[in-house]
């Protein structure tokens, strides 16, 4: 068996201080807003999963679908080495591209959860023993180096997780993505796809409630690092279609009148009655836009896939 080896590029305070400088400058400025990730504790990966399975959230089936259905394509049209994948958690839907690239020799992993890169890294030498499996603990988020690999390479960023990056962010993500790949390397990209707001706007709160519990678990990651003393109960979970911008926006609305405590950076909170703390963007997309956005990064896009529905799409695109 291929040995599975993890190297943390990501020191072991980081997590920590980003959540205290997060905390710290996006619920003191106007408005207020938190980043995404912090929803993702164990509880709130729990959450998460949950969410996928629900009627209403369609992106994970859908991207499934054009995995399933496409792997063999992106598998030809790449000849790819080496998988690189970004924010790669529990490897799940990647298991399909893996039995797809006959060629391939190293997976390389990115994840700031180490356990998870364990995890998932030996669930896929179990089953495949000849993939050499070489985990960074890392924020893709920030400036890294990836360790030498065989070529050609395939970097999948997939989930539609490129829509939780503003415009700014997006295009410096895209332009890093393209310093990490060499010429003919490619990237495999998972985007929603604009469509009407009432699909969009119950993908983001299901009838059930557990996207809101996912929306508040943010304020119990708070609570129980930095010592905050936030009841979930105050706040209403929203989620509403910005037709301008074309992306989902959740918020948390204060119900009252309210002061939180956070010892943790030293802050006291003051909310007004109906007052929001933005705590995700997730941008849609259309084909052209998003073409737009890769050329001007580097990238040469070269296959669009949809799920048989067109709500989600898989695209292909080559480093020039």
């Amino acid at each position: 068996m291929s040995p599975l080896s993890i190297t943390r590029i990501l020191p072991a305070d980081a997590t920590a201080a980003a959540l205290r400088a997060d905390v710290a400058q996006g619920l003191t400025r106007t408005p207020k807003q938190l980043p995404p990730k912090w929803f993702y504790d164990a509880r709130g990966s729990e959450l998460f999963e949950e969410i996928t399975r629900l009627p209403e959230y369609y992106p994970t089936r859908a991207e499934r679908e054009i995995l399933l259905t496409r792997a063999g394509h992106i598998a030809a049209a790449t000849g790819a080495h080496t998988l690189i994948e970004l924010g790669s958690g529990s490897s799940d839907k990647t298991r399909h591209l893996i039995a797809a690239l006959t060629e391939l020799r190293t997976y390389l992993p990115v994840d700031v959860s180490e356990s998870a890169l364990t995890a998932a890294g030996e669930g896929l030498l179990a089953d495949h023993p000849d993939l050499t499996v070489q985990a960074l603990v890392a924020d893709f988020l920030q400036e890294m180096t990836l360790p030498p690999s065989p070529g050609p390479r395939l970097l999948a960023f997939l989930g539609g997780t490129i829509g939780n990056l503003l415009p700014e962010e997006r295009s410096a993500f895209l332009r890093s993505v393209h310093g990490l790949l060499s010429p003919g390397d490619a990237l495999l990209l998972g985007c929603d796809l604009v469509k009407e707001e009432a699909t969009l706007v119950a993908a983001y709160d299901d009838a059930q409630g557990v996207t809101a519990a996912f929306n508040k678990n943010v304020l119990q990651v708070i609570n129980r690092e930095l010592g905050g003393d936030f009841d979930p109960a105050d706040f209403d979970h929203v989620a509403l279609w910005n037709a301008e911008h074309e992306w989902i926006e959740m918020r948390l609305r204060a119900r009252q009148d309210l002061t939180v405590k956070i010892p943790g950076v030293d802050l006291a909170v003051s909310f007004a009655a109906g007052e929001e703390v933005r705590t995700e963007v997730s941008s849609k997309f259309r084909e052209d836009g998003m073409r737009a956005e890769l050329a001007a990064s580097g990238m040469e896009l070269s296959q669009w896939w949809t799920d048989s529905a067109e709500r989600f799409a898989l695209s292909l695109s080559v480093r020039v």
